[in-house]
This record gives C-alpha cells, sequence and structure tokens, in this order.
C-alpha cells in the first residue's frame, strides 16, 4: 500500500490495485457499500462473458478503487457529499446549483481516478 501525504490526514493508506485489496479497503472505511461493489463486479463480469472483453473488469476496478480513493481522503470526500447534498436539494435539472454540484462530483471522481492511476 502507498500514501499520498499531501492530502493531508488520510483514513488509511492507498490500497494496491488489485480486486481483494480494494475490497478489504472498502470494507474498512465505508462497509455500507460492499453490496454495491458486488453488485457492479456481477454485472462487470456477466458484460465481459457476454461480450468476451476483460474491459468491463478493468472499468470495475478503477471504478470502486477511485471510490476508496474518495472515502479514504476527508478532502475529497467533504467536497463529494456537499457536492451531493448541492444536487439533492436543487428542485429540477434547471436549477444551476445542480449543475454546479454535478460539475464538482465529477471533477472529485476525476481527481480520484487520477490519484489512483498513478
Amino acid at each position: 500500500m502507498t500514501t499520498q501525504p499531501d492530502h493531508g490526514q488520510e483514513l488509511i493508506p492507498q490500497p494496491e490495485r488489485t480486486p481483494d485489496a480494494v475490497r478489504v479497503a472498502l470494507a474498512r472505511i465505508a462497509p455500507h457499500r460492499l453490496g454495491e461493489m458486488e453488485r457492479h463486479k456481477e454485472q462487470a463480469l456477466a458484460a465481459a462473458i457476454a461480450d468476451g472483453k476483460i474491459g468491463h473488469l478493468q472499468h470495475w476496478l478503477t471504478y470502486w478503487h477511485a471510490q476508496v480513493e474518495i472515502e479514504r481522503r476527508p478532502d475529497l470526500s467533504a467536497r463529494y457529499r456537499t457536492a451531493l447534498a448541492a444536487v439533492n436539494g436543487t428542485g429540477s435539472k434547471d436549477d444551476p446549483a445542480f449543475r454546479s454540484g454535478m460539475d464538482e462530483m465529477t471533477a472529485v471522481e476525476a481527481e480520484a481516478q487520477r490519484a489512483v492511476a498513478l
């Protein structure tokens, strides 16, 4: 496991890019999401079998590695939750706060994906 100390106090070190390491990390910091991770894995596996492409499983691992990155880093987690609250607090997709919140959520997810791609 590696760490990126320039992001402040991280809850756990960044896990290796393996399904088991990512699953163990998620279980430590967001155990309530394990069922979601498992359902997503089953969908990715079914799609990989159906079309014979491993890319579905690679996407699954990248997605969950990034989700762990968001959960383990309080800076990203706070930004994501604030943006999600803004999105959920809007009355419609036409509300400027909706687009702003969605943009921030996308930015957080992109930052997390860059961090795990290193």
